[in-house]
């Protein structure tokens, strides 16, 4: 009877030991915590069913079987036992997450609308993120990198991801797939940028071809901000004023720029006899009689009239 109690008390504290194994730590600074955690100072175990929310910068979990998890700013994972042994389902909410470890069969990564699980073994390097409207951005990087299957949570679809595809799955559907998707699917100022071989004041700076070939929409473009500014129109002659035109022996004429209307000058008033002058050349007409001549002759008429001498 006593051994039979003492073996019964081994079980369970073999039991209570496995169940208490650590799945991973975390720095308690780094993230917000819930589930089964073990608290030591500024660090975290994960036992069992753990929650991580990254705060304003990466949270990154140390697998106690190697490798780790990088939960981006402000994203939410959780962190679970799969089937046997070491084996983990890595659960990714919202944001984006990098996994680095070597896989195990009964791995298993979830997001809100498609399960990944391992076809083939080999050292896991993905990289992943899920936007709010549920496009989900799948970076399965390295040559022997394991092939994942990927279903549908609410369908039949299945897809094979293979070594280094980088795809992007709208909606969270596997039919409507976007491949060799080019923004990066981890956290935010991971990728190397690509260097130049020329050097400017010491540092090397991205050529414009790379520039190019990074960003295949640029900040101008998208931002209706073009290199190339449209002519500018010439504004028309206030009034009724044309244009000043030079005409040259040929017939042709070119127009010159337009200034601003000026005033006319003051003209004086010109003499009626002046403006009835002919534009002809030659001798100018008589004078007509002034008004002295005229009484004069009205004066010798009545001197005739009445006898008197002219």
């Amino acid at each position: 009877m006593k051994r039979s109690l003492l073996i019964t008390a081994m079980f369970g504290l073999t039991l209570h030991a496995q169940q208490q194994k650590s799945m991973g730590s975390v720095a308690t600074t780094d993230a917000q915590l819930s589930g089964g955690l073990e608290v030591d100072g500024q660090r975290a175990r994960l036992i069992t069913n753990a929650s991580v929310t990254a705060k304003d910068h990466t949270a990154q979990i140390d697998l106690d079987r190697g490798g780790d998890v990088q939960v981006c700013a402000t994203s939410a994972f959780h962190l679970l036992r799969s089937g046997s042994g070491d084996a983990l389902l890595f659960a990714l909410d919202r944001g984006a997450m990098v996994i680095q470890t070597a896989s195990r069969p009964q791995d298993a990564i979830l997001t809100p609308d498609l399960r990944f699980t391992m076809l083939t073994a080999g050292p896991l390097n993905l990289r992943m993120r899920v936007t709010r409207e549920g496009d989900t951005c799948v970076d399965n990087r390295g040559d022997g990198a394991p092939v994942l299957q990927i279903t549908e949570g609410f369908g039949t679809g299945i897809y094979h991801l293979s070594p280094n595809q980088h795809v992007l799955f709208e909606h969270g559907s596997v039919r409507e797939v976007v491949d060799h998707e080019r923004s990066d699917c981890g956290c935010p100022g991971t990728t190397p940028v690509m260097v130049a071989a020329g050097t400017t004041n010491g540092t090397s700076t991205p050529s414009p071809q790379q520039v190019a070939a990074l960003n295949p929409f640029p900040a101008a473009q998208s931002a209706d901000l073009s290199t190339a500014k449209p002519a500018v129109p010439i504004a028309p002659p206030a009034g009724n004023a044309q244009p000043l035109a030079l005409t040259y022996g040929d017939g042709t004429t070119t127009p010159q720029p337009t200034t601003a209307a000026q005033p006319a000058p003051e003209q004086k008033p010109v003499s009626p006899i002046v403006a009835a002058l002919p534009a002809s050349s030659g001798p100018p007409p008589p004078t007509p009689p002034g008004a002295h001549d005229i009484f004069h002759a009205i004066g010798r008429f009545f001197k005739r009239l009445f006898g008197g001498k002219p």
